[in-house]
């Protein structure tokens, strides 16, 4: 069996695998019902690409290529939809594991750029030791990479922009002179405290997602999944970081959620619950919209 470096898990292409709607891209969803799934902050029609996030989950078995997305005012200028912002919460990590995320203080853009050349870019990167349950923010504009021993949950704009500056002589393509023009010597970027309330832990809130990790005793309502401030309901996803899960309500048939799987669960479900069905580490991840850009 070939390793796999990363699953995508609601990307466009991405089928659903339950429900009315089973055997569909969730792209031809999001562009077919934007309002039963993105509830009020559903974009205006017309919109391309109206599918918020993409939600991956990373396999670092070596070192990944140096990048940097970028944000949404260059990717227009250059035709794209959106840029990249995007964070990792660290599902699982062997000692010693590290990312870079970010350049050393001082560093200059024509130090980045003769560290390519020169094959010692590595010398500019900003590492930060990860362990199991960490976040870890990646701004647009941030060079970064993964490094081997870990196991990551990807939340990011829906949008594959990637402009690869180093790759450890593997020989596929570099984008060099956007890597450039796209990097930002210093960014938001790094590991982001959680903030714990009385029913929820806040892993990280930016421009573009909410993440969130919920305690499940025993069952949990859909109601009491909204966070303080979400005033109608909206697009969530559900994912089991550890254990198993059940989704069960009226008007659809139960759905049981393995280690690693996730539900999108649109603005128009019905009322549901949650229940543990063994050791459940639950994530929600939730759309949000920098002012402005609904």
């Amino acid at each position: 069996m070939q390793p796999i470096g990363e699953a995508w898990l609601t990307g466009d292409q991405c089928l659903a695998a339950s429900g009315a709607h089973a055997g569909q891209p969730l792209g031809a969803l999001f562009a077919q019902f934007p309002q039963a799934l993105l509830g009020p902050a559903a974009p205006e029609s017309g919109q391309n690409n109206p599918s918020p996030l993409l939600i991956k989950v990373i396999f670092a078995r070596e070192k990944l290529s140096v990048q940097v997305h970028p944000d949404d005012q260059m990717a227009q200028k250059y035709g794209d939809p959106r840029g990249k912002t995007e964070c990792w919460y660290v599902l699982a990590a062997e000692e010693g594991a590290q990312v870079a995320c970010g350049l050393k203080p001082g560093v200059t853009l024509n130090e980045v750029k003769a560290g390519i050349e020169a094959g010692t870019l590595e010398q500019s990167l900003n590492l930060l030791d990860v362990t199991a349950g960490e976040v870890v923010f990646v701004a647009a504009g941030t060079v970064h990479a993964i490094w081997p021993g870990s196991i990551l949950l990807e939340t990011q704009q829906n949008c594959d922009l990637t402009y690869r500056m180093y790759d450890y002589g593997r020989g596929r393509e570099l984008h060099i002179a956007k890597s450039l023009e796209a990097t930002r010597l210093t960014t938001r970027a790094g590991k982001v405290p959680p903030k714990a309330l009385a029913n929820r832990t806040i892993l990280v809130e930016g421009d573009y997602f909410r993440v969130e990790r919920i305690p499940v005793a025993g069952s949990r309502t859909s109601i009491s999944l909204a966070s303080e401030g979400e005033t109608a309901p909206g697009l969530q996803y559900l994912f089991v970081a550890a254990g198993a899960a059940k989704i069960a309500g009226q008007g659809f048939d139960a759905v049981e959620l393995p280690k690693g799987g996730i539900a999108a669960v649109p603005a128009s479900s019905p009322k549901f619950a949650v229940e543990d069905a063994g050791g459940l580490e639950l994530i929600r991840i939730t759309p949000l919209w920098p002012e402005g850009k609904r």
